[in-house]
């Protein structure tokens, strides 16, 4: 894969990063370019630790055998992307008992006026569906899971402040309540990173299932490249490459040289839509190459993915061990020390 550019290079050093997925679909570009390439970029110079928030997706997945799929297809992307388990600690969020632990001693001391603000139980609310208590304690179980590693940084999007704010909240609670405990996790944004569009031109959304996913098979891939809207233009027609998903698309993977080309050959006619596809699915095929041949290696071999989540499981409790100790300690529960 290509080499970040220099304004995408991480901007820290020698903090504890911590991020997460929920396995609620299969990963696509705008997971990759919007968060994934951050985590892996973050590696260096950091300690990092990434999992699968397989919890979290008990709000919106209700078929078990389907939720370990997507759990276990997760964890194949880290690994196939980058993720390296000898310098990072890359776990099943499950298989770390002490989140869910530290979730419900968090839950008691958080404002339900919290909760309810929150941006994400809202918006179930407007669309008219009837939340579980899951969706409304899910900001809980999210800040239990940032606030274990005393994370320095949690990596977002620009549309994810929130989250942090609302852990932030959390730990500034439990530190008032009790002693001082928590340390205040800042988000990590790149602001370069803009919204990636999805086939329909809306930005790309497990949720709205626009995405273009770069481990599909090499013709799903090509279907869904060659499924991206478009206006009437014929080839001989002059284009408008900023509002045409195939360019901003096509300039996520071109160098300068080839994203100049293509804006002209947009501006002046004569590449037809058809072209211009084929042109991006190349492209999506030749970045993630390796990636690609590196995840097919790894469906070969489950047991070793497996090994490697189990043994990150037993770091991340390893690791935080400390904490849950200090919080215990300071609620009153537990043996004492």
């Amino acid at each position: 894969m290509a080499a970040l550019k220099p304004a995408e290079r991480p901007r820290i050093a020698g903090q504890q990063v911590l991020a997460g997925i929920q396995p609620s679909g299969i990963q696509h570009l705008g997971n990759y370019f919007g968060a994934v390439r951050q985590f892996i970029a973050l590696q260096e110079g950091n300690r990092a630790a990434y999992f699968m928030a397989d919890l979290h997706s008990l709000t919106s997945i209700r078929d078990a055998k389907r939720r370990r799929e997507l759990t276990h297809a997760v964890a194949l992307d880290f690994l196939a992307l980058g993720v390296d388990p000898k310098r990072s600690v890359l776990y099943r969020q499950s298989d770390f008992p002490e989140v869910t632990e530290l979730a419900w001693i968090l839950t008691t001391v958080t404002p339900m006026g919290l909760l309810q603000r929150y941006v994400s139980y809202k918006d179930k609310l407007e669309q008219g569906l009837k939340p579980d208590h899951g969706l409304f304690a899910y900001p809980v179980l999210q800040a239990a899971d940032i606030l274990i590693w005393r994370a320095d940084c949690v990596p977002v999007g620009q549309d994810q402040k929130q989250h942090l704010e609302v852990t932030r909240d959390v730990a500034v609670k439990f530190n008032l309540t009790y002693r001082e405990v928590f340390k205040l996790p800042e988000p990590y944004i790149l602001e370069e990173v803009a919204a990636i569009p999805g086939v329909d031109g809306r930005k790309m959304s497990k949720t709205v299932q626009n995405g273009i996913e770069m481990f599909a098979p090499e013709k799903a891939l090509r279907r869904q490249i060659m499924g991206i809207v478009t206006d009437s233009k014929g080839v001989e027609a002059a284009k408008d490459p900023e509002t045409s998903t195939i360019f901003q698309l096509y300039s996520l993977f071109a160098n300068p040289e080839e994203r100049a080309a293509m804006e002209q050959a947009f501006r002046k006619g004569g590449l037809g839509y058809g072209d211009a596809k084929q042109a991006l699915y190349e492209k999506v095929l030749a970045y993630f190459a390796n990636a690609r041949a590196k995840r097919r290696e790894l469906e070969s071999r489950p047991d070793t993915v497996e090994d490697i989540l189990r043994d990150g499981a037993a770091r991340a409790r390893a690791a935080t061990a400390e904490l849950m100790h200090e919080v215990r300690a300071a609620a009153g529960v537990g043996p004492p020390r």
